[in-house]
């Protein structure tokens, strides 16, 4: 985990360490139920304890991290039902979003999204969970800035979080189909079909209902106890 360097100190330090954390507990360098430290984050990051501190506070209102006084900070566990929450709040709020875009879409180029899509693919092919991971995050984004809604992004990001290990975890039997769900609701909103394309992401959005039992049957140990 590296913090690159941001101009103009536009981004605090906290802040960045936040980002560097959660990238790496999303993609599950730092594992549900792992102890972390602010010594030894603030030595890996060669930073003092205080802007550590800070990190694991913002993590920990996004519920990522549970901070426990005299001992080690802990790697939340996945809760099912904080994933189901944020997966109904994200669903809500992308197929308000995807209208809109559909409303501008004929106006676009027809490859307008080919690129992203073809990177995706070679990701696919490549087995690269990370990049496909981070296009994935990209194709959606772009989705909201068609619709002029880039603020809204900015929301989903924060309330997907509770969904992107699960998400992650997800890509070890779906980034094929993925990129399929993608190529189609690109489809749509370049047809200008608001309908269809709502349709289309309440699909794509919908199949983390399908895959939860399948991976919490085989990463049980990444799972809080107590859920059905």
């Amino acid at each position: 985990m590296n913090i690159a360097p941001v101009p103009d100190g536009r981004k605090t330090i906290a802040k960045r360490i936040a980002e560097s954390l959660r990238d790496a507990i999303v993609c599950l360098e730092l594992k549900p139920g792992d102890a972390i430290s602010e010594s030894d984050i603030g030595a890996r990051f060669g930073v003092s304890r205080q802007p550590v501190r800070e990190a694991f506070i913002q993590l920990a209102e996004a519920g990522l991290v549970r901070i426990r006084p005299q001992r080690p900070t802990e790697i939340v566990k996945i809760s099912v039902r904080e994933v189901l929450n944020a997966r109904f709040v994200r669903e809500a709020l992308e197929t308000a979003v995807i209208v809109k875009a559909a409303a501008a879409g004929q106006a676009l180029s027809r490859d307008h999204f080919d690129a992203m899509i073809e990177r995706q693919t070679e990701m696919a092919i490549g087995d690269d969970y990370r990049a496909f991971h981070e296009l994935d995050d990209a194709f959606h984004q772009e989705i909201a800035r068609l619709a002029g809604c880039s603020f809204v992004w900015k929301l989903i990001d924060a309330q997907k979080m509770q969904m992107d290990r699960v998400r992650y975890l997800s890509l070890l039997y779906n980034r094929t189909p993925t990129v399929g769900e993608h190529r189609r609701i690109a489809d749509a909103i370049l047809a200008g079909d608001g309908e269809k394309a709502v349709a289309e992401m309440r699909e794509h959005l919908g199949k983390m209902d399908i895959h939860i039992p399948q991976i919490r049957e085989e990463f049980r140990e990444y799972f809080a106890d107590g859920e059905e």
